[in-house]
Formats: structure tokens, C-alpha cells, sequence
């Protein structure tokens, strides 16, 4: 009785070694047969830990726009009147609960996540965007800010301090993207240092690209999808079988110039970066997830710190996406992130910006809310899909 066992309790032992052996053996097909999909390519993990928390119980809305200034301080700005009365009970008439209220309208944080300065809203001299849309701090360390709401044909300039310095447009005016003095609900601003001109995502009401001088606001040029003339024929809902638009369609969301003098536009709708010379010379484009429909795939970009800027990075919005490509081919290397509200998932991803060492700040929208910050940590090797770059310590 004794050995048989014995005997029973060897085969079994057997017979789980080789199981395990099986296992490894298809662990190691599938790690290998992964490693074959690794490209090179920019590395990011998630700071769970960045920003740290806002004080005096403040919340923050729809978050609609980032920057970052030559001190890698990270600008945002959000809608305080997308939050519900429920969730900013303490800023109620009479308040009915202590917590919480809604945060000002642009929030500064230092590089360590501290916030450090907040102010916006409406004020004297100059009228608020019906909703602020964009936030961008130029090489003069002037903020700027425009609006996407209905009746927004201006943006706003301030200082650091929030202090008024210029409106360019007048709100309340119809859409026309052929105006020279107006704009239609502009939906970013980019100032090009090298010319002192500011670029114009306009917008949500227009259908084109603006330049203006940034010192005086006065009107230089603008120009639609593959350069033509813009025009505001309602062409209909985006259909990914058609033939191309031969016009933007609505929003165009973002307009940024690389150091060597190209212009990246979004074209988020039609699901299609668009680039340009400064002048608005046709180059050439690139569709990304051009079956996405609704809100599109093409929301914000941002370019990597390297002198060459030989990344770009593309937030996707509906798609739930970070995608890092070749800024000089536009092929799409790898890309991080999925939907949810963990850190380094995303709700409708709005936003994207750079600091100076290379780290990446996004913000998300709608119900999404929120700030957060991608730390690099190097050029390495990557899957193709690589998820939820959570830390690996």
C-alpha cells in the first residue's frame, strides 16, 4: 500500500513538472513571438502621484486645454460650470455641505505638481469666452486663452498674474472663415517665437487656419484644408468611404508649428493631420484611425524636446489614445493608454504638451476631468500596443 503510493505520488509530481514545463514553453513562444513586434521608440509611465491635490476643496471640469512655459510650469485650463451642483455643494447660495467647490478657470502648477497660481472668469476690459477653450504661454510668458462657445469670435491675452493685456475679435459675431476680423470660436493658439505670429486652430465656428501678429493682433493670412480658400458650405457629416474633403470640417482643433517651420493641423473630424509650410503650402497629410467617427481621432499633438523634434505625439480623444509617431514620415510607432479612470487611462483625452526633459501632459474632457502627467524615461523598445503604461517599480 505503502508504495503504490509512493509510485502515484511520483507520476504525479511528474506529471505536473512537465505541465509546467508546458506552460514556460508557451510563455516563452508568446514573450518571443511579442519581442518581434517591439519597435524603438520614446518610453512613458504613468505619475500617479502628479499633480498633488488642489487645495480649499476645489474640483476641476471639463479640461480643455495645456500648456507649459519656459520654467516647465503646466498650464491648465477648465470649465468651472461643467461641474453639477452636487458635486460643488459647498459653492452653493447658501452652501448645503462643506465640500466642494469649483476651481478658477487656469490653474499654474511648478514641475514638482504644486498648484501655484489660479485665476479667470470674467473681469473688466475684456469679455470671457462663453467656454474657454486652450490654453498656450508664449516666449514672451504671455497666456493665452480662446473659447469655443457659441457667440466666442475673440481670444484673450494675460500676464502670468492673470492681469488683462488684449482681445483680438469681438464676440457675438456670425461665422465667416473668410473673415479678417473676427474669428469663429477658436479652439488653440500656437505663437511661433522665430516670427512673432500667433497660429490660429479656428475652429469651432471657422473652418481654417488664422495667423495674426502677436504683438498687435493685425490679421497676416489664413487658409483652409490643402491651402484652398475657405468655405462654410455645410458638407455634411464625415463618411470614412468618400473621397477626401477638400475643406476642414469642424473643429479644427489644433495648429502647431515644428522648429523647422511646419505646420501640424487637426482635422479631427476627418480623422487626418494636415501639414503645411508657415504660408499655408500644401505638404502633406496622413489619416489616423480614419474609421473613427463622431468627435474623430485627431485632437491635439505635441512635439518631442530633441532639437530635430523626430517625435510627435497625437492625442485621441475618442479612441482613448497616445499615439507616438515619426514626426517626418507620420508613421504611427507605438502607442499607450485605454479607456477608463485609472491612472494612465483616459476619458476623452483633450489635450497634449511637452516639457523641456521630455515628459508628457494630457488632459481629458467631458467626464473625464482631469490632469495627468506621463514621465519619460527613455528610448527603448516597446510593443505596438503597449496599454496602460503603469510604473514598473
Amino acid at each position: 500500500m505503502m508504495t503504490t503510493s509512493r509510485t502515484l505520488a511520483v507520476g504525479t509530481s511528474f506529471v505536473a513538472v512537465l505541465a509546467a514545463l508546458a506552460i514556460a514553453e508557451r510563455s516563452l513562444v508568446r514573450t518571443t513571438s511579442a519581442q518581434g513586434d517591439l519597435v524603438e521608440a520614446p518610453m512613458f509611465e504613468v505619475d500617479p502621484l502628479w499633480p498633488k491635490p488642489l487645495p480649499n476643496g476645489w474640483l476641476i471640469g471639463m479640461t480643455i486645454g495645456v500648456g507649459v512655459d519656459s520654467e516647465d510650469h503646466v498650464w491648465i485650463v477648465h470649465r468651472p460650470d461643467s461641474l453639477s451642483a452636487n458635486e460643488t455643494a459647498a459653492g452653493q447660495d447658501p452652501p448645503v455641505a462643506a465640500c466642494c467647490k469649483a476651481a478658477p478657470p487656469v490653474l499654474q502648477f511648478d514641475a514638482a505638481g504644486n498648484l501655484i497660481s489660479s485665476w479667470g472668469g470674467p473681469g473688466a476690459g475684456y469679455t470671457w469666452p462663453a467656454s474657454n477653450h486652450g490654453v498656450w504661454v508664449d516666449h514672451k510668458g504671455i497666456v493665452w486663452i480662446g473659447g469655443n462657445g457659441q457667440g466666442d469670435a475673440h481670444v484673450l491675452k494675460f500676464t502670468q498674474d492673470g492681469t488683462f493685456v488684449a482681445q483680438y475679435g469681438q464676440p457675438g459675431q456670425p461665422p465667416d472663415s473668410n473673415s479678417t476680423t473676427h474669428f469663429g470660436r477658436v479652439a488653440k493658439i500656437f505663437v511661433d517665437p522665430q516670427m512673432n505670429e500667433a497660429y490660429l486652430a479656428d475652429g469651432y465656428g471657422h473652418k481654417r487656419v488664422a495667423v495674426i501678429d502677436a504683438d498687435t493682433g493685425a490679421f497676416k493670412r489664413y487658409w483652409g484644408a490643402y491651402g484652398n480658400k475657405p468655405d462654410d458650405t455645410n458638407i455634411g457629416p464625415y463618411d470614412p468611404d468618400a473621397p477626401l474633403a477638400q475643406q476642414f470640417r469642424t473643429p479644427v482643433h489644433c495648429a502647431d508649428l515644428s522648429s523647422d517651420g511646419l505646420l501640424y493641423v487637426c482635422d479631427r473630424p476627418n480623422d487626418r493631420l494636415q501639414v503645411f509650410t508657415r504660408e499655408g503650402k500644401f505638404v502633406k497629410e496622413v489619416r489616423v484611425a480614419p474609421r473613427t467617427l463622431g468627435d474623430g481621432s485627431t485632437w491635439d499633438i505635441a512635439f518631442s524636446k530633441d532639437p530635430e523634434q523626430k517625435y510627435l505625439f497625437l492625442a485621441d480623444g475618442k479612441n482613448e489614445k497616445i499615439y507616438v509617431m515619426l514626426r517626418e514620415s507620420l508613421e504611427i510607432l507605438t502607442m499607450f493608454g485605454d479607456g477608463g479612470r485609472q491612472p494612465g487611462q483616459f476619458f476623452a483625452v483633450h489635450s497634449i504638451a511637452t516639457d523641456s526633459k521630455g515628459n508628457l501632459y494630457t488632459t481629458e474632457t467631458y467626464e473625464g476631468r482631469r490632469l495627468q502627467k506621463f514621465a519619460y524615461t527613455g528610448i527603448g523598445k516597446v510593443p505596438r500596443v503597449q496599454g496602460t503604461v503603469w510604473p514598473k517599480r
